[in-house]
């Protein structure tokens, strides 16, 4: 296969998954504000480290409010405007104390090299079997994909704030979660 082949099929995959994972999830239950919000542990990684062990959710609230990014997949063009706007936006969340989750199917070698490869100053966690997307109904199983949705957990770990269908279309989901954010001081 030439090198300008794999670059097709890449950009086939792109265009699919923004096509399929858009798809919203009908007639299922996600996970509401002012729930408890699932807990978990999931590998995951910086631009800088892997950490196998992982990150727990109940104990990163433990510290301050964290928010989940579901996100289909790294690599992908609306996921990574996504997670460049938040890292250009970094200081919105840093300054509240609010620390920043990116989660998706990935492997976690696939987010150290992406979170490296885009300077990422926040986490991203890798939920290979899908098992945290599908606890917060961010599972779509016709694409295989997460989909693109943001929650925002609390301290006392209670859902305070959700957009289940976040979109980097345009800057108003990011500026509703920054309100949001700003709205926990």
């Amino acid at each position: 296969m030439k090198k300008r082949d794999g670059w097709y099929a890449c950009a086939v995959g792109v265009v699919f998954c923004l096509a399929v994972v858009a798809e919203p999830l009908l007639g299922q239950d996600s996970v509401r504000v002012g729930d408890k919000a699932p807990d978990f542990t999931l590998p995951a990684a910086t631009k800088d480290t892997i950490m196998f062990h992982g990150i727990n959710l109940a104990s990163a609230v433990k510290n301050s409010p964290v928010i989940l990014a579901f996100f289909p997949a790294a690599w992908s063009s609306g996921c990574t405007t996504e997670m460049c706007t938040v890292r250009d936006d970094f200081s919105s969340f840093s300054s509240l104390g609010v620390t920043v989750l990116g989660i998706s199917g990935d492997y976690v070698f696939t987010d150290r090299e992406w979170a490296k490869h885009l300077g990422l100053q926040f986490t991203l966690l890798s939920d290979h079997d899908h098992a945290v997307a599908k606890a917060y109904n961010t599972y779509n199983p016709k694409s295989g994909y997460d989909v693109r949705s943001v929650y925002v957990v609390g301290k006392n770990g209670l859902v305070f704030y959700r957009d289940p269908a976040y979109s980097v279309q345009t800057p108003d989901s990011f500026n509703r979660l920054k309100a949001a954010i700003a709205s926990l001081k």
